[in-house]
């Protein structure tokens, strides 16, 4: 049995930096923890879409993402298949299933994503460029405190 103690980490949006991976997506990934974070190999994000925005379509070779909405609507499509997503719905996309997550609805649309394992997942939302919250996502976030602060 392994008895190392490790002390809990605790982040909130103040501490989260936010990437657009390429310049023409309408989606931003901010990175709460990561393998180096987490000590092991997972990745958990904040994913926000603007109306319209969407992942492009692709597949991971031993990852395993799933998704939480936390606000919007929008459909998931995997291996064929389409899912419609509305706040509070959860989803899970298996290892090598071709998906696509896009945001139908008129406003943004927030999910909570994780990556098991990692798969390189966390240095490719780091090769993007570095973007702000706003004042929306951070209400939506639940850190109201936070934009006094900005």
């Amino acid at each position: 049995m392994d008895n190392r103690c490790m002390i809990p980490v605790v982040r909130s949006p103040k501490d989260y930096q936010a990437y657009r991976i390429s310049p023409q997506d309408k989606n931003r990934l901010a990175i709460v923890f990561d393998p180096d974070s987490a000590n092991a190999s997972i990745t958990f994000c904040v994913e926000i879409f603007e109306p319209g925005g969407k992942t492009p379509l692709h597949y991971h070779k031993i990852g395993v993402e799933m998704f939480y909405i936390l606000k919007g609507q929008g459909l998931a499509s995997c291996d064929g298949k389409i899912v419609t997503l509305r706040t509070g719905d959860t989803l899970l996309v298996p290892p090598t299933g071709i998906h696509e997550i896009r945001n139908t609805g008129t406003e943004r649309l927030y999910t909570l994503c994780w990556m098991v394992p990692n798969e390189d997942f966390a240095e490719l939302v780091r090769s993007g460029t570095p973007v702000e919250f706003d004042e929306e996502d951070l209400r939506v976030l639940g850190r109201q405190d936070v934009l006094v602060a900005c």
